[in-house]
């Protein structure tokens, strides 16, 4: 059951750096690079569900740090269940 809460902890830190990754790489690289791109087909169908929900202030996307504390909210509670359950 270790290795199992390890492995969740391992998905949640991963898409973590991932989102924060996005967010930088959109700040200095084209649209259209391969690594943006990348990283972009991994996060952005994370981010339309917020993003329908919240709309951007001002031209500024809150929908990344949403993301992040929702990720981080997933990782509590399921790491929670999976201790309480060994």
């Amino acid at each position: 059951m270790g290795l199992i809460i390890e492995i969740v902890g391992f998905v949640f830190t991963f898409l973590w750096i991932v989102v924060l990754a996005d967010v930088i790489v959109s700040w200095v690289l084209d649209p259209f690079h391969p690594v943006r791109s990348f990283l972009d087909s991994i996060v952005q169908p994370m981010l339309a569900p917020i993003r329908r929900l919240i709309p951007s202030i001002n031209g500024i996307d809150l929908s990344p740090l949403l993301l992040l504390i929702v990720l981080n909210i997933a990782q509590r509670l399921i790491v929670g269940l999976l201790v309480s359950a060994i």
